[in-house]
């Protein structure tokens, strides 16, 4: 393929060569890109469109809604439900599945999305994003919810959107993470980022400190050792990134490699993760694995974990191979009880706190 020159739909056209089911999720796919497209326009426009700003409602997750969260879900809901690929959607925005209306046909694919990741961050002009995920669906009728409880290995394809500086679309169907630019002048995704590999190693982390004090010793451990730097155990500096939009984090990753870490925690017994598994969670590792990364639960892959509702929540650990598995070492080794115990920085040398000094 030749780089600046390959256009979304001429890529999928050679990507999905002998797929089962090419013509219907290459079409899907487009229809996605439609919808990126003018959510792009409206996150460009913002405040000169009237799109900011939050509105007198909460989703299913009890959460605030922004004025671009419910348009958002609107145009991803209307570009893709009348062209005959899909049975049914689910979405962040919405409390259960979105059925086909009668008077469209029926195709073979569920969707599932979050119209507007990090959508925090509109107000202050933030990078924001879309991520998406399809699945099979094998049956003629209208789907249920149960249809769209697959483990995250059975997606056909998986991506996202970034509305940032310039608006890409990420996407994997199985061979490869690849990275497209809108090229605003012809209204064309190009592809600029062929086979995106995020490097084994890095000095990098994302992680919101806020919560520190609700983490397992496990992620303790991690990033105390990260900020040690040269030293500590690691013997190397490592930076430390935090923008509190998933998309925004993982594009870096992809990038120039990195770890993003949201783990579970004990700040809210009854979630014991924060980001949603079917719309966020899998469609990224997904990504990530495909471009040589890893992403876990700290305890389990992620892609091979059984949903149990279309809004659960798991903890997410996920980008440069190295640093995972490290943290997911570190997860076994105090899940056995062999790890060494974890003091934390208050209990320094020079501290008052010191515990002897307690005793």
């Amino acid at each position: 393929m030749q780089l600046g020159r390959t256009t979304l739909s001429k890529f999928l056209i050679q990507q999905l060569k002998g797929h089962d089911g090419a013509s219907d999720l290459g079409a899907l796919l487009v229809d996605v890109a439609a919808a990126v497209k003018a959510i792009s326009a409206m996150t460009a426009k913002g405040a000169l469109g009237g799109f900011l700003g939050e509105i007198d409602a909460r989703n299913v997750q009890g959460e605030t809604q922004k004025k671009l969260d419910v348009l958002a879900n609107e145009v991803m809901i209307r570009a893709c439900e009348w062209g005959g690929q899909v049975a049914g959607m689910a979405s962040e925005e919405l409390d259960g599945p979105h059925p086909v209306p009668d008077e469209f046909e029926r195709g073979p694919f569920l969707l599932v999305f979050d119209p507007l990741d990090g959508s925090s961050n509109t107000d202050v002009n933030v990078s924001v994003g879309t991520i998406f995920s399809v699945l099979r669906h094998g049956r003629a009728d209208a789907p249920g919810t149960k249809d769209f409880l697959q483990p995250g290995a059975m997606q056909v394809a998986a991506g996202y959107a970034i509305y940032g500086p310039a608006t890409m679309l990420v996407l994997t169907v199985g061979k490869g993470t690849h990275g497209f630019t809108l090229d605003r002048e012809i209204g064309n995704f190009i592809l600029t980022h062929p086979n995106l590999r995020i490097p084994a190693e890095t000095s990098e982390f994302a992680i919101n400190t806020s919560n520190a004090r609700f983490w397992e010793a496990p992620v303790h451990r991690y990033v105390t050792e990260c900020q040690q730097g040269r030293g500590g155990d690691r013997g190397r500096d490592f930076n430390m990134r935090w923008i509190a939009s998933m998309v925004a984090e993982v594009h870096r990753i992809l990038m120039r490699g990195g770890v993003f870490m949201y783990p579970r925690d004990s700040k809210d017994p009854g979630r014991p993760g924060r980001l949603r598994l079917m719309y966020e969670a899998n469609p990224i590792a997904l990504l990530v694995e495909q471009a040589g990364g890893c992403a876990t639960t700290g305890r389990e892959r992620l892609l091979e974990l059984g949903p149990e509702g279309l809004h659960q929540r798991v903890p997410v650990i996920l980008g440069s191979r190295d640093e995972v598995e490290r943290i997911e070492r570190y997860h076994a080794e105090h899940d056995a009880g062999t790890d060494r115990p974890f003091v934390s920085p208050l209990f320094n040398e020079r501290s008052l706190f010191r515990p002897e000094a307690l005793v």
